[in-house]
């Protein structure tokens, strides 16, 4: 276990809470529609839809609390949403008892893969420019989209972007606060967040008997490993290197395997280290030491566990907020990891060519395959990477979490 350079004060936990709250607002607010969708395809019934949500919001909350606090760095888990989204089509031709039995199988290949260490191995060949401009390409869309949203609502967009403004002249640190209390406030005066019609109640987990078949687990399990794999955990974990920190993927491969291993019975689709909504709590504005960002994991644990709790309740809250405020918030909050990133990928110039592969074949989002951009973009950069230079060096390319602190003070 690491030790915390600096004990703590008050004001540390701000920042990395308000950056969890906002992870935990995006994801549920922007793709959780999807689990929603995929529900009514497999015919679930209201007890049975709100069974899967506390099993994956319960899950994620432990995992992402014991990651955190035991390695003290943000590892932020999550659902997997490519593979929500590819579960819309599958469960509509296959049984929810054997859905639920690829589940387990895809769950204990995660396992096995975190205990064998070769995934850790491949992504510490991958070097930091081609990193870097995955995740810049990864994030494009979501900056984009903060700006996008002007298109349906321009007076929302202006009023946050705006305030991010003047909240980073005056007060930089908790520019991403200020966005969201001002949205909220907006929202809530003229009328375009409807809280009244929200009632708590709690979830009840019902267990489903699984069941195994060979269409199950080459048309759900191994699909669904795949998408997993190279959608959450390879970005999931290049967001953290990107930010400095440096824990095994062994170990997060085998906690949220064994996880979903245990929570597939009550829903429980798959859940992983997050990518996208990792990198609101991973940079600078979750915390400016990165020794104390590992708050931000702990709070969105408890966050999750929450929303876990009261079920369906408080995940049909996120979906009331808008769109566009979902997006620009997420965008916004994302500007300076973006930023950061294409400058890390750009700074080595004998890499400056093939993270800028990396980056463009990444935010051209192709999916080929059933596989979504990211990995075709990181197919591109190393693919590049090896037909230019000959070979992956075989040193370490992210800097030590150390490095990265001193870089930031």
């Amino acid at each position: 276990m690491k030790d915390v350079s600096h004990s703590l004060r008050g004001r540390d936990f701000i920042s990395p809470v308000i950056a969890a709250l906002i992870s935990v607002i995006v994801n549920y607010g922007g793709t959780f529609i999807l689990v929603f969708q995929a529900a009514k395809a497999a015919g679930l019934s209201p007890a049975m839809t709100a069974s899967w949500i506390w099993s994956i919001s319960i899950g994620v909350g432990v995992t992402g609390i014991w990651l955190s606090y035991r390695y003290r760095e943000p590892i932020i888990t999550a659902w997997s949403t490519p593979g929500v989204a590819f579960l819309v089509s599958a469960l509509a031709v296959t049984p929810y008892p054997e859905a639920i039995g690829a589940y387990i199988v895809s769950a204990a290949g995660f396992i096995i893969l975190g205990l064998s260490g070769m995934f850790e191995r491949f992504v510490r060949l991958i070097p930091s420019g081609i990193a870097s401009g995955l995740l810049a390409g990864i994030l494009l869309q979501f900056g984009i989209s903060a700006f996008e949203g002007a298109k349906a609502d321009p007076l929302l967009v202006i009023l946050l972007f705006a305030a991010y403004i003047l909240f980073r002249r005056f007060s930089s640190r908790y520019a991403i606060v200020g966005i969201l209390i001002v949205g909220l406030i907006y929202l809530i005066s003229m009328g375009k967040a409807d809280f009244s019609t929200i009632s708590l109640a709690i979830a009840s987990p019902i267990f489903v008997v699984p069941e195994f078949s060979i269409h199950a687990l080459l048309g759900v399990a191994l699909p669904l490993f795949i998408i997993t794999l190279t959608g959450q955990y390879m970005p999931g974990m290049l967001v953290l290197r990107n930010d400095g920190f440096q824990t095994s993927a062994n170990p997060i491969l085998t906690t949220t395997g064994l996880g979903s291993l245990i929570a597939a019975p009550f829903g429980s689709h798959a859940f992983n280290v997050a990518a996208i909504t990792a990198a609101i709590c991973t940079g600078k504005d979750a915390h400016e030491d990165s020794s104390k960002r590992y708050i931000a994991g702990i709070a969105c644990g408890i966050f999750y566990m929450i929303v876990g709790i009261f079920g369906v309740t408080l995940a049909a809250l996120f979906l009331i907020l808008p769109a566009t405020f979902i997006a620009t918030l997420a965008g916004l909050a994302l500007l300076g990891t973006i930023g950061g990133s294409l400058a890390n990928a750009l700074t080595e110039p004998k890499g400056r060519e093939t993270a800028l592969i990396t980056f463009l074949a990444t935010a051209a989002n192709v999916t080929l395959l059933g596989v979504g951009g990211a990995f075709w973009g990181l197919v591109a950069g190393l693919a590049a990477h090896l037909l230019i230079h000959g070979r992956l060096n075989k040193k370490k390319y992210f800097p030590t979490l150390t490095q990265q602190a001193n870089q930031d003070r």
